[in-house]
């Protein structure tokens, strides 16, 4: 049996048939939801367009109905809510997809809030009806309206004009709906019941709306101050004021209640007032009469707003000509006990003197205060002064900021300027209570879905300018400074090692031959100070160098970096400089622009950390004990040269400690969540080098140049990998191990390497690392894909990783690495007493956030504990 059609209530007189009403409304209101951009628009259009052409009628309804007002500004009211309201939204897209960005994969969606419940106020009881309506119908929602019960009726004509004319045009039934018994009960109803209000009127009618439990839209009392400066257009400002003040008898909520005039010009504009045909109360009793007529126990008398100037004189006994425009009391205190102090919705206006501008300002921030929190404030002055008009924006809490502007038309948007939008509900912000500080529209009407397709941010390549490699390389690198760039000064960066046993000697010599002058800062020691960088740095000021160059190990490296940012930018801040971040394209921190001063050349003595290709540094401040890890790609040096004449003689132990490192670095960056094609082939091919060159560069040294020469450059394309794909979870323990238990960094990288592997390769981890690009967990494939390209062979992914891990195990033996962290002569004791301090702090390492799997600190303990024990 099909289902019977509920009635819907002819009259909406109470509470059951407003309830029957909403119900219907918001059936109507899902077959809207519906309708397409081209369906809404005609819509749109034939109802502004029948608003539009009843705006005389309605007009005389409204003031005939409501006793307030002047018909022919109500019609300008109606005329501006059909057309202006119209022609700013007619092209407006509030169906479907409004916005999209193939590239970045992004779309949003407008869908209609539902049933829209509106306030109108006795004020503006048919413009406010036409501009509320139509901008529902625009963006396919249903509206209830609540007039106020002295307006009903004017307000139910220009509802159902907009009604029958968007019906007759394709719209739903009942798409716009009203309570013809308005009553408290039913308004705070239909606020509690629909899904948003439109509340336009009083206060308490304002602050019932956001009281619903439902979002609002409202506004806030307006109290707009007007300054009249000394450089202003006397007449023209003595003009606009009147022009609004008097629109329909003051009744829009953003005319000008107060002006306050500079003293220079008091008299004059006084004057003009008096010209132009507004009347000055005398001051003692028609002042007083005034007072005691337009504020009543502190609020607004009920029965002056939208009336004439003459009436309201008459009302409070006092005998002004008939054609009077404003009545102009001047008074003194801005103070909320001053009635005309207060918003009066009529065409009274308090007037104030000011000796100065600043005096003006503190005039005008009170009356905001007074009662104008966020609504509207205006100026008049010479439009070249706009350090006075800076001044007057920053001094007011006000969201519409009016300048040489009538407030009335003004603060509605798009009649005195262009890009305020047109409106009759203007948003006053938190400042006034409410939930929007602009002038409120169609895009407060819609619900916007945002579809975000998944994006693999840009990925990047970065190295120095220049790398130079093979044995004998560096005397012809070094070259170029004097032939190409005609550098004129070289400052040396060392360790006293490296400098007492000749290594400086060879750049020297080649400096000498090119006639640059240099100088050498030998004092760089094993984790440089911030101490020692900054002595350099002074030697490098007095010096004035135009090219450094850095010899040796990481030590060497990084002070040498660090110098360079001071000598370059001493303002510099290491504390923000260090500052941890997710993505280096996003830091907070904006590293300084190197290599202004100074071009920056790199040459590594030790085969191992990649600094010469990095952008890292690490310094000390041995004041504090506080390491600064420094990390941007500011700091890459504009030149490295990787020549292993330079690293022929490494004791064994630096060959073992430094080469594991080149093994860690090449297998982090493989894995890392920010892995490329460009690093990929880097990393493999140094993993390879390190495997098969090692050995014989550890048991053989200089005896073998060739084992050295490929170490040289496994470290350099290690480095140039892990520059850009970063490093894991391995390096985060490796810092710590090495903060808190001195263990060189080769070897405590070593001692955790394989259980960090066995950890990462879980198939299905805790947590996996977060990067648009890593798609799935899939370490245990990469970490297979290294062992098969080093020889390593299974019938799967995991056998071969276990012949990887084999493979390594047997790697570290032959160069000497000792199986636990233990073996290293590190106390049980003080190791599990800092071992909570250790876990924190490589779960907050940098290189952690790059790791594949996103570790917990109960894990990253397991693994400490496992590599101590060696179970």
């Amino acid at each position: 049996m099909a289902k019977k059609k509920e009635a819907v209530p002819a009259v909406v007189d109470s509470v059951e048939t407003l309830e029957a009403k909403m119900k219907a409304m918001r059936e109507a209101q899902k077959v809207f939801a519906t309708y397409t951009q081209e369906q809404v628009d005609k819509i749109f259009y034939e109802a502004a367009l029948a608003a539009n052409k009843m705006r005389i009628p309605l007009a005389k309804q409204a003031v005939e109905e409501t006793g307030r007002g002047i018909v022919e500004d109500k019609v300008i009211k109606n005329h501006y809510a059909a057309e202006y309201i119209y022609n700013a939204y007619k092209n407006t897209k509030t169906c479907g997809v409004i916005e999209e960005d193939a590239a970045f994969g992004i779309k949003k969606i407008a869908e209609p809030i539902g049933l829209v419940a509106a306030v109108i106020p006795t004020t503006n009881p048919t413009s406010t009806a036409i501009f509320k309506t139509l901008i529902c119908l625009k963006t396919r929602n249903a509206i209830i309206i609540s007039p106020h019960p002295s307006a009903k009726a004017s307000t139910i004509a220009a509802a159902k004009i907009v009604l029958d004319a968007a019906v007759k045009a394709g719209a739903p039934e009942g798409i716009i709906g009203w309570i013809d018994v308005p009553s408290l009960e039913l308004t705070n109803m239909v606020m509690k019941d629909a899904d948003i209000t439109l509340a336009t009127g009083g206060p308490g009618m304002v602050k019932a709306a956001y009281s619903s439990g439902k979002p609002a839209l409202g506004v806030g009392a307006g109290n707009t101050p007007v300054i009249i400066d000394d450089t202003a257009d006397i007449k023209m400002a003595v003009s606009s004021i009147i022009h609004s003040k008097t629109f329909d008898n003051g009744m829009i909520c953003a005319s000008e209640q107060t002006v306050t005039v500079l003293d220079s010009i008091y008299d004059e504009v006084k004057k003009e007032f008096a010209y132009r045909g507004c009347y000055f109360l005398k001051k003692g009793e028609e002042l007083d009469k005034v007072r005691k007529t337009i504020i009543i126990n502190g609020a607004l008398n009920n029965k002056i707003p939208g009336k004439s100037a003459f009436e309201i004189a008459k009302l409070a006994g006092v005998e002004v000509p008939e054609d009077t425009k404003i009545l102009i009391g001047e008074v003194e205190s801005v103070d909320i006990s001053e009635e005309f102090a207060h918003e009066k919705l009529s065409p009274v206006l308090g007037m104030y003197r000011a000796k100065t501008y600043e005096e003006a300002l503190a005039k005008a921030e009170q009356l905001v205060a007074d009662g104008g929190y966020g609504h509207t404030a205006s100026l008049y002055v010479h439009p070249a002064e706009q350090e006075k008009i800076a001044k007057h924006a920053a001094a007011m809490k006000t969201c519409r900021i009016l300048i040489n502007t009538p407030s009335s038309h003004g603060g509605i948007g798009d009649l005195y300027n262009f890009k305020l939008a047109p409106s009759l509900t203007l948003g006053c912000g938190s400042w006034g209570g409410n939930s929007v500080s602009e002038n409120v529209g169609v895009k407060h009407l819609i619900n916007i879905k945002t579809v975000a397709e998944r994006r693999e941010n840009m990925l990047w390549f970065r190295t120095p300018e220049k790398v130079y490699f093979k044995k004998g390389c560096m005397p012809v690198a070094l070259d170029e400074l004097g032939t190409v760039m005609k550098k004129k000064k070289a400052f040396i960066v060392t360790d006293s090692f490296l400098y007492k046993n000749g290594y400086v000697a060879p750049i020297e010599e080649k400096l000498d031959e090119m006639g640059i002058q240099h100088t050498c800062f030998y004092e760089v020691a094993p984790d440089p100070t911030l101490q020692c960088a900054r002595k350099g740095t002074d030697q490098m000021k007095q010096f004035e160098p135009d090219t450094i160059i850095a010899l040796g190990g990481g030590s060497a490296m990084d002070a040498a970096k660090i110098m360079w940012v001071m000598y370059e930018h001493p303002e510099a801040d290491f504390e923000d400089m260090a500052m941890d971040f997710m993505d280096i394209r996003k830091r907070v921190y904006t590293f300084p622009k190197m290599g202004e001063k100074a071009y920056f050349v790199a040459i590594p003595t030790s085969s191992g950390t990649g600094s010469e290709v990095t952008p890292f540094a690490i310094i000390t401040d041995a004041d504090t004990g506080v390491k600064w890890p420094i990390a941007d790609y500011e700091l890459l040096p504009n030149m490295a040269i990787v020549d292993v004449d330079n690293m022929m003689t490494q004791p064994k132990g630096l060959t073992s400690a430094s080469g594991i490192d080149v093994m860690t670095h090449a297998i982090e960056a493989y894995v890392s969540i920010m892995a490329t094609d460009y690093t990929d082939g880097l990393a493999m091919k140094a993993v390879k080098n390190v495997f098969e060159y090692l050995p014989s560069a550890y048991e053989n040294g200089a005896n073998d140049p060739k084992a050295r020469e490929m170490m040289a450059n496994a470290s350099c394309m290690a480095g140039m990998a892990f520059a850009n794909a970063f490093l894991g979870l391995n390096h985060s323990m490796a810092h710590k191990l090495g903060a808190f238990h001195h263990l060189p960094h080769g070897v405590a990288n070593a001692v955790v390497l394989t259980e960090v592997i066995r950890y990462n390769a879980a198939e299905v981890p805790t947590k996996m690392g977060t990067f648009s690009q890593y798609e799935y967990p899939h370490a245990l494939a990469r970490y297979a894909e290294l062992g098969r390209f080093a020889g390593c062979q299974g019938k799967d992914d995991q056998e071969v990783l276990d012949s990887f891990i084999a493979k390594l195990e047997d790697l570290k033996e032959k160069i000497g690495i000792k199986k636990t962290i233990k073996d290293y002569g590190i106390d049980e004791k003080y190791f599990l007493d800092t071992l909570d301090d250790m876990v924190e702090q490589a779960f907050n390492d940098q290189c952690t956030g790059a790791n594949p799997r996103y570790p917990l600190m109960k894990e990253i303990k397991e693994i400490y504990l496992k590599c101590y024990y060696g179970k």
